[in-house]
């Protein structure tokens, strides 16, 4: 079955595997400002945790655009994904329901996540995280990516 057929019911985390344009505004409350991120994913199966690999540019004003990368793990089951920092150690739990919610507390901040997947193949995150030095939401744009996986 193609991709952009997939009913919302019947996304299975094998539909997550491949390369993914992202879209990323960060709107710092704290800082006052907005950061953009440009790049790719791509999510590999390897064993039973899958590789989450993103690259591409932030751009904060004042500063010049650098290169970003990020490693997550992903571990699946039939209903969603358990994700795990680089390190293996636990971040939170991806569902795949259409609105999945999770959080992670990471001392002294809280991060709040909630997967919105309504519009699949095309799929968001969004983010909120209030700490004493953090006030931002951070919103993910996830689109099929027109390269192929090698």
């Amino acid at each position: 079955m193609r991709r952009n057929a997939l009913s919302k019911a019947m996304i299975t985390p094998s539909d997550f595997v491949g390369r993914w344009n992202i879209a990323r505004v960060i709107d710092d409350k704290h800082a006052g400002g907005q950061a953009h991120f440009a790049g790719t994913a791509l999510i590999a199966c390897k064993d039973k945790d899958w590789v989450y690999s993103e690259t591409g540019v932030l751009e904060i004003s004042g500063i010049a655009p650098m290169q970003a990368e990020r490693t997550y793990l992903w571990r699946p089951d039939d209903a969603g994904f358990d994700i795990f920092f680089d390190d293996k150690r636990f971040f939170h739990r991806f569902d795949l329901d259409q609105e999945s919610q999770a959080r992670h507390w990471c001392d002294p901040d809280q991060y709040e996540v909630q997967y919105d997947l309504s519009k699949w193949p095309s799929w968001q995150s969004t983010w909120i995280v209030l700490g004493p030095k953090k006030n931002y939401v951070l919103k993910n744009r996830y689109s099929l990516s027109e390269t192929t996986v090698d």
